[in-house]
C-alpha cells in the first residue's frame, strides 16, 4: 500500500489599489533572493488557510485583514525539479487595516507597489503565473507538471 501524499501549502497576498499590486523583493532567504513575490508564507500546523493569510499580513507587512473581506481567486498546484510539489492559495484583499510597511528587513530589500499590466521582470515565476491567471478568471491551474 503507497503512503498518502502530504503536500506544502502555501498563501498568497494580493494587495491590491488603484490598479497597482504591492510585491516584495526577497533577501537573504537562500531561495529566489533578488526576486519579487506577492506576501506569502505557510501554512503551520492547526491553522486554517485564512488564518496564515491574516498572519503573514501582519507579520511581513504590518497590515490587518478581515476574514470576511479576503476572496481567494485562484489555486495552483506548483512543482519545481528537485523540490517538493506545493499547492498555494492566492487571496485577494479587499480591505486592510494600517499601512504596508516592511517589517522582515532582514528576508526584504524592497516593498514596492507595481502597475498590475506592468510587473518588475524579476517576478518569481509561480506567482507571476498566478498573477496571469487570476486577470484571466482562472480559479485553478498546474505549474511545472
Amino acid at each position: 500500500m503507497s503512503e498518502r501524499h502530504r503536500s506544502i501549502v502555501d498563501v498568497h497576498l494580493l494587495l491590491v489599489e488603484d490598479g497597482r499590486i504591492l510585491l516584495s523583493r526577497r533577501h537573504n532567504t537562500g531561495y529566489e533572493d533578488g526576486r519579487y513575490h506577492l506576501v506569502s508564507g505557510h501554512l503551520e500546523a492547526g491553522e486554517s488557510i485564512v488564518d496564515a493569510v491574516v498572519r503573514e499580513a501582519a507579520e511581513e507587512i504590518g497590515i490587518g485583514l478581515d476574514p470576511d473581506e479576503l476572496d481567494c481567486v485562484h489555486v495552483m498546484h506548483h512543482r519545481k525539479p528537485g523540490e517538493e510539489a506545493r499547492v498555494g492559495f492566492f487571496f485577494r484583499a479587499w480591505t486592510w487595516t494600517g499601512e504596508p510597511v516592511n517589517r522582515e528587513p532582514h528576508k526584504c530589500s524592497d516593498l514596492a507597489w507595481f502597475p498590475l499590466d506592468a510587473l518588475p521582470r524579476n517576478v518569481i515565476a509561480y506567482p507571476a503565473e498566478a498573477l496571469r491567471r487570476v486577470a484571466d478568471g482562472v480559479p485553478f491551474s498546474l505549474h511545472g507538471w
